[in-house]
Order: structure tokens, then sequence, then C-alpha cells
């Protein structure tokens, strides 16, 4: 008899142990740890226990092996209402389990629950100073239960009796504050006294007060000065309430110490102007002023359901520099987005400066790619001793700090960047055979870590950090792989929607819509985040509520691009950003890539559409299901007669053109498919094995060549290390992913054009296909309830492995090349199931537990070619060897010629080697031939005397 245990219990989409809800009947989750070999749940039994009620308990059996999102069984939850939740399984072999139980409470739940109103500075103060506000309160002894409910109009960080309450940061984040304002509930029970007890609150403008645009353009996206929004509520052991909430009675002032706070700017602190007891009731001293009491309807509360920004790691400098103006540069060796805290002992009045910038340029601070984000924080010291300080309220995308006046001798241990983050777990780990490939993996990580900050953003540091949809779209499958982010998205989601209702179906380009400019047209890609995300988490986490709940969202969204769509069905009309950023088009016109923009657009009306009719069909509407699916076919037939020829070829022949077709279902037929799989292969080979798709293109190629059989070509294009490609950046030392694919030159010098990011994952999306493809690790059936395995095995790599917390537990699948065999090896979580699919077939499904299997393994053997002048361009760039010394010799006889060789060159069949050398020195071309020569009888010496042993790569079974 094995031993089963009920784990990671949990009431919401919350990951990280909170025990308040965000509503009155949250969906159940859990799952069975077990080392027994094919276990699967046969039943459930939840019992919840309700002490608010005398301790009233129900127990509901459920059975069959439901064990994710599972709905709410009891009565829902009242505001305020505890209840215990506990939660064991019985196993198909009768065993019951041990149980789990967790406390699940719900915050305030109507509008009417809250008696507070929402106070700011006095009039007259400008709407984007920092304040503190407080207020202090007489309780009795006795008190058993305290919370505190708090949100602000911009961002706040909350005392009571001069301790800290919680670890938020940038609390509450931000929403679509027209429509939705978040609060947390904290749990404040210890630090109550049966005395005077006094709240403090520190309040800036963060996003609400943020001016945002671009060319100059930038402007308030809210009216209004910041606000705060507060109230306590206290229990007695005899069962006496009382509340206290923030009114007329708060007294406030513009901080004296925190004289400013931007996202963009930087953060500005005065010590000197710091009472370090503001918050206790015998500290805070004179020149406290009313409060103004502003009008905001509680109707728009929520509470949060998502994890929070917190801080998430610590990095220690890794080297200090000296510029050569003479500023002193601290390296923390890695790119990424929070603040940095610093220790320093100085006089009174003396102040530190602090500037951040991803990189440098020419040894100095690279800030041009900023533009207008300041990103400066400033420290005044008090003076009298050692003094520790981190900025509140901003935070910066930085991997170097430059210090400005620091007093005395400069200790690196001094400082320390502080990284943050929305708190979100782990779940998706990769490895490989190949270092490069590794570091890039773990640099889409960091790229994620850093944009998941209260929203998906593009970017970190310069004037934007904004919440594109495009770019969330494109990664959605990587996120939900690398971490569990279903109640951070979820949230998010719900601004979409209520962004969209405001604007007739419409989806901004970015939200929370933040400029006039965000819903000036229908864009596909971007607008498609709307059926996208919310499809994406239900194949990875099995969320059918928020696919319910969305669907609304996802049908008004199709029937934006429908009215949009000309009568056959296709896109062709409007302004679209197309394959964005595709390395092929003008570095300032990032839209106009090989892939016309209609084409996408078409694309993604059929993808938005089949998603629509799908969902319709999981929901139980038959009807609807009919009629998108009737529609979404429509499209696609049409696509297929206008882009695509009888041969196989496509009318925009840039690669993002054949993987839409292909990854998106849209072509089906068999001989079509591998028509268009072969065109495709030669494109990648006639850029030389370099990446020529964009933001669009990026995520699908390699799941579009290795489904038609392209493994070759996959390989190259993966492993490739010239720019553009995924693993130039790591070669020249970037930690994250890069927004263009040029962001640093092969010179050196950063990208000229002002729109480069060194940290945007929107190119890293290609991380979920290692994942998935690569290791061969994916859902089979919506949150992983069945698991694929299906590894693919490219030339170049003798390992991969992809290991991933799934709703149902642990998995992992891994590959290893030697010794003439492939060995793939399996874990499957208990309460499921594995398709397996190796490269020499189906095998039958696998159960839960450990599996391991191993095929003969033969490496592909190339063909032995001579090449000369006369050489095919495509043959010779099949032949990494030959090129890599058709190269050196050009760039020792006319370095010109090399970089011209090197760069925009189309290694096309039916072009020479001596044709693409044209005007080249003779003596160049001499050596070149001879050097051909010499290696293929250097190479058919060695094919007719083998080795006794060498390396092997992979190949065929």
């Amino acid at each position: 008899m094995s031993h089963a245990v009920v784990s990671d219990l949990r009431a919401g989409r919350r990951r990280d142990g909170a025990s308040w809800t965000d509503g009155a009947a949250p969906a159940v989750s859990w799952r069975t740890d077990t080392p027994a070999p094919g276990w699967r749940q046969a039943s459930a039994r939840l019992t919840l226990t309700r002490p608010d009620d005398g301790g009233r308990t129900e127990t509901v059996d459920l059975d069959g092996g439901d064990s994710v999102c599972v709905p709410w069984p009891f009565r829902p939850l009242r505001s305020r209402e505890r209840v215990l939740l506990q939660v064991s399984t019985t196993g198909s072999d009768g065993v019951r389990s041990e149980p789990a139980e967790i406390d699940v409470e719900a915050p305030l739940l109507e509008a009417s629950d809250w008696s507070a109103c929402w106070v700011a500075l006095p009039a007259g103060t400008p709407d984007d100073r920092p304040g503190q506000f407080r207020h202090t309160v007489d309780l009795g002894p006795g008190v058993v239960r305290a919370r505190l409910h708090v949100t602000a109009l911009g961002v706040y960080e909350a005392e009571l009796n001069g301790a800290r309450v919680g670890s938020d940061v940038l609390a509450p984040g931000w929403t679509s504050y027209r429509d939705r304002v978040l609060f947390q509930t904290h749990d404040i029970t210890g630090l109550v006294r049966p005395c005077r007890n006094t709240l403090g609150i520190w309040l800036a403008g963060g996003w609400f007060t943020e001016r945002y645009g671009f060319f100059g353009r930038a402007r308030r996206a809210y009216e209004g000065p910041a606000a705060v929004l507060a109230q306590v509520e206290v229990t007695y052991e005899d069962g006496r309430h009382a509340v206290v909430g923030t009114s007329p009675d708060w007294r406030c002032r513009p901080s004296d110490a925190l004289l400013s706070s931007g996202v963009y700017a930087g953060e500005r602190f005065d010590a000197r102007g710091h009472d370090p007891a503001w918050s206790t009731p015998g500290g805070g001293g004179e020149g406290w002023l009313p409060v103004a009491v502003r009008d905001v309807p509680h109707e728009l509360l929520r509470p949060a359901g998502a994890e929070p920004v917190r801080r998430v790691g610590e990095v220690a400098p890794v080297a200090v520099l000296s510029s050569p103006s003479g500023k002193t540069l601290v390296d923390f060796g890695q790119n990424l987005v929070g603040r940095v805290r610093i220790r320093v002992d100085g006089p009174r009045g003396h102040t530190v400066t602090l500037r951040h910038a991803e990189v440098l340029e020419n040894g100095e601070l690279a800030t041009r790619q900023l533009r207008q984000a300041h990103s400066v924080d400033a420290y005044t010291l008090r003076g009298g001793g050692v003094e520790e300080w981190e900025p509140r309220f901003t935070f910066h995308g930085f991997r170097y700090l430059q210090i400005d006046d620091w007093p005395g001798a400069f200790d690196p241990s001094s400082v320390t960047a502080v990284v943050c983050s929305s708190d979100l777990r782990r779940t998706g780990r990769f490895s490989s055979s190949e270092p490069l490939l590794d570091r890039f993996h773990e640099n889409v990580v960091w790229s994620m870590r850093g944009n998941f900050l209260s929203i998906p953003t593009d970017c970190p540091q310069r004037d934007e950090r904004l919440g594109w949809t495009g770019d969330l779209q494109v990664f959605a499958g990587t996120a939900a792989t690398l971490h569990d982010c279903g109640a951070f998205l979820a949230s998010w989601l719900s601004d979409l929607a209520l962004e969209q209702a405001r604007h007739g179906g419409v989806t901004p380009l970015v939200v929370p819509s933040a400029m006039p400019e965000d819903t000036d047209g229908v864009v596909a890609a971007w607008g498609d985040a709307a059926t996208v995300v919310p499809w994406t988490l239900y194949e990875r986490l099995g969320d059918i509520d928020l696919l319910s709940r969305q669907f609304p969202s996802m049908r008004a969204w199709a029937e934006a691009e429908l009215a949009c769509a000309d009568p056959d069905g296709l896109w062709t009309r409007g302004y679209q950003l197309g394959d964005w950023l595709d390395p092929k088009a003008p570095a300032d016109r990032p839209r106009e890539g090989r892939t016309h923009p209609s084409l996408v657009a078409s694309a993604y009306l059929f993808r938005s559409l089949d998603i629509v009719a799908r969902t319709a069909r999981i929901l139980g509407d038959t009807a609807l299901a009919r009629h998108y699916g009737g529609l979404a076919e429509r499209t696609r037939l049409a696509f297929l007669q206008t882009y695509v020829t009888p041969a196989g070829r496509m009318v925009s022949e840039g690669p993002t053109t054949y993987a839409l077709a292909l990854v998106f279902g849209i072509a089906r037929e068999p001989d079509l498919r591998a028509a268009l799989g072969r065109r495709l292969a030669e494109i990648v080979r006639e850029d030389g094995y370099r990446i020529g798709t964009g933001f669009v293109g990026t995520p699908l190629i390699m799941d579009a060549l290795c489904a038609t059989g392209r493994l070759d070509a996959a390989a190259r294009l993966l492993l490739q290390t010239e720019e553009p490609s995924w693993l130039y950046p790591v070669t020249v030392g970037a930690t994250t992913v890069w927004e263009r694919w040029d962001a640093l030159l092969p010179d050196g010098s950063v990208n000229p054009h002002e729109m480069t990011s060194f940290n945007h994952y929107a190119l890293g999306a290609v991380a979920d296909w290692l994942h998935r493809g690569l290791a061969g690790l994916a859902p089979a059936e919506p949150g992983y309830r069945r698991l694929r395995v299906s590894p693919t095995v490219l030339t170049g790599l003798s390992h991969a492995r992809s290991e991933q917390t799934t709703p149902y537990g642990r998995a992992s699948v891994e590959w290893t090349v030697a010794d003439g065999a492939l060995t793939v090896s399996a874990l499957v979580p208990p309460n499921t199931t594995a398709e397996v699919v190796l490269p020499d077939g189906p095998r039958p499904d696998a159960g839960p537990g450990r599996h391991r299997w191993v095929l003969p393994w033969t490496p592909a053997a190339r063909p032995v070619v001579e090449h000369g002048l006369d050489t095919d361009l495509a043959d010779l760039v099949d032949d990494p060897e030959a090129l890599r010394l058709v190269r050196s010799i050009l760039a020792e006889h006319d370095p010109g010629r090399a970089r011209a060789f090197g760069g925009a060159i189309r290694y096309e069949a039916g072009s020479t080697l001596r044709t693409a050398l044209l005007f080249t020195d003779p003596a160049a071309l001499t050596a070149i031939e001879r050097a051909l020569a010499d290696l293929h009888r250097r190479r058919d010496g060695s094919r007719r005397t083998p080795p006794s042993g060498g390396s092997r790569a992979s190949g065929s079974p």
C-alpha cells in the first residue's frame, strides 16, 4: 500500500499562500502526491468548517478525477467570512489519502461594506506630490481579529505603530482605474495594541499620475490627485466589532522626506525631513493638515486576486568600473528590474545620486534609449551614522549603476540591487547540452520576471513600460510554461475586457489603456490577445471558469475583426503592425517586413474565429460553435485561394508567412503542408540560417519547420550565433532578451534607433517550444490532464530536458544521445496519462510514474561535397566549415568584401560563389579555391580512413 498525501490545496488562482479570496465562490484545486505507479483519483471529499457560523461543517463527495479548478461546491461566502477547507482523495485502489487543509477568508465583497472615504492631500497640492497620512485610534483589550483593507489611486505603503504592514511593493498595482481599483486585505492582529494605535500611510502618484505618450505628446491618462482608502476592522473576543476608516478626521501633509517620486523619473528622498516614529502614537510632530475628501465610487473596488509585486531577490555587484569621464559605475552582472538599496555614512545634507542603465556605450552609462525616463534616484543624508535607504515607489530596468557624490571611499558591498516582480511561482525549467541555449532560456526567465510587474509590460526601463497586448499575445504560452501566471493574467484580462467594452469591442494596443492612440484602429495580433491569452491559459492550466468569464470579450473582439473584414472573409483593410521588427524591415519602419500586414491580419482573423468556435463548443453553445466555425472556415479557404499558389508557394515570401499557414492550421492537406515546409526551409537557408521573423513569426517558426520534418533547418536556425539569431545576444553578454535582434551591434555599439530595449520578452517566445518541441513535454489535454511526450532530436545537441510543475504535479521529459542510442525518460504526475510519440513512432500511453525508452540512433551522415568557386550557394551554406573557411580568407584579403559577404547575401539555390564574389580581388579568389580544394582532400582522406572514435550529434532512428 502506497502513501498518498493531498498538497497544493488552494481556493482561487493565487499561488502565494494568501488566504484571501477574490470572490464568494472560488474554484478549488489540489493535487495528490504519491509514489504509487498508475495512481488515479477515484473520488474526493471536500469538508468545509464555518467557525463564524458556530463551527457548522459541510461535506461534499465528488466522484471522478477532477482536481483542478473544481467549482466551489458550497454556499457562497459572505464578506469577511472565514472557513476551514479540507480535502482528501481516494485512489482507484480504494485507499484514502492524508487530507490537506487551508484557511479561506472572504474580504469585502460588496460596495456597501465600505464606510471609509477616499482622502487626498489638501487642495492646491500638485496631484503627483507624495504625501503621508496618519490617524490614531484607541482599541480595547481582547482583540481576536484585526484586518486592514487598503488601496490607492496611486501607490501606497502602510505602517501600523511603526511597523510595516505586509510585504507588497507598489501596491495596489496598475489597473484600468476608470473601471476597477484593486484593494489588499492584511491581517494586522499581531500589530494592534490594547491602547492607542496609529496607522500611517505613505502615498505617491505611481501609475495614476504618470504621463504617457510619445513624440513629445506625453500627458496624464487619469484625472485628479493621488488618493488613498483604508478601513480597519476589529473583532473582540466578546463578539463586538469596530470599524475605523479614512475620513475627514484624518491628517496628512506633503512629505518632507519623500520629495518626489515617479515611475519614469525616479525618486528623491531627504532623510533630514523624515521622522522614523511618524506612524507611532507618540510620533508625528507638527504640521499635519486636514485631508481633502475625494468622491470615488466604491463600486469600482475589487479584491486583489493575483500575487502582488514583492522584492523577489537581491543581486550583489560583480565589478566596479571607472568610466572615461571618471564616473563610478557598478556592474551587477545581470540586467534586472527593481531598485538599489544603499548603506551610506556621510555628513548631514550630503546627497548621493544613483543613475541607472542597461548597457554602457563608449564606457559611459547609455541613457539615450531611456528617452524621457530619467531613472534617477537621489538620497540626502540626515547624518550621524550609517544610513540605509531604498526607494519606495519607483523601479528601473538596469544592469549598471552610476554613483555620483558618494561620501568617502566607495565600498561595493554598500549597494545591493533589489529585484522586484509580481511574486509568481516558477514552474518550468529547461536544460540542454548547449550552454548558450541554456543561458538564452535564463535570459527569457529574467525578461519575464522584469516585465511581469503588476501588469505584463513590453519593457521596464524607458518612458513606456506599458501593457502592450501584442507582446503578451505571442508570449502567453511561454509565460504559462515558465511561471504559474494564471491569477496574474486573469487580473490583466479583466482590465482588457473592461477597456474593450469602453471601445465597442476593440482591444486597445495597451492595457490598461493609457493613450488616446491605443484605440485608433483594430490591429491584428495585438487585439487578438483577447482570444489567444484566455485560450492559452485554458490549455495550460485547465481554467474553464476563466474561459467562460472571458467569452463575451472573445466574441466582442471577433466581431470587431469581422466588421473590418472583406466580404470573402479576408482582412485586407486598415492600418496594421504586421510582423513587427522583422529583421529585414527598415530600422525606422519596423512594420514593413517581408510578410504583408494584410496576410498577418487574415491569419489572425482565422485564428480568433477558430478559438471562439472551439470555446463555444467547450462551453456547450453548439449554435455559436457552428456559426463561428463556419466563419473561420470561410476565412481559411479564402486565405488559401488568395495567398497560396497551387505549387505550394506563398505570395508573400517571408518565413512568417509560411509559419502562420502551417502552425495556425490554415494549410491542412498533407501535400500542401509538405510543399510549404520545403519552401520555408529554403527561405531559412537563403537567409543563412539567421532568424528572419519578427514578433508574430518568432514563436511559430520552430513549430513550422519541425512539423513538416525540416529538422536540419530547425537545428541550424536554433543554434545560430551570428546576428540576427536567438543566441547572438548571448555571445555578446546579454542576460535578458532584446527588443531588436541587433540592439547591440557586432562592433559593440548600441543600435542608434531610439526604440531599443535590452529587456523585452517577445522575441524570447520560442522558449515555449524549447519545452514543448525540443525537450518534448506538452499538454495533450487542458491543464496537463493528459500529457504529450514527443521529443525532437536535433543535430548539434546531445541532450535536452524540460521539467514543469503542472496543475497535477511535477512532470519531466528528457532525452540523451550517446553510444549509438537515444534514451528518453519521462515522469508522469499522478492522476494523469501521457501519449508518447518518439522519433520512430507512437508508443502505448504511459500512466503515472517514471518511464524510459531506448532507441538505436545513428547520426545522419552528410555527403562529402567538393566545393569550388562554382559551388551553389545553397550547398555552401549547408556546409558550415566550408563557409567559415571562405569568410576567413575574405577577411584576410578584403575585409570590406568579407562584411558584405557575411551580411545581406542570399544563399539561394542556383547562385554560385563566383557570382557572389564578383569584383573580388583575384588573389582572394585563388586563395579560396585552393583552400576549398585542400578541405575536400582532407575530408576525403578522413572518409576513406575513418577514425576509431568520434563525437555523435543526432540523426535518424
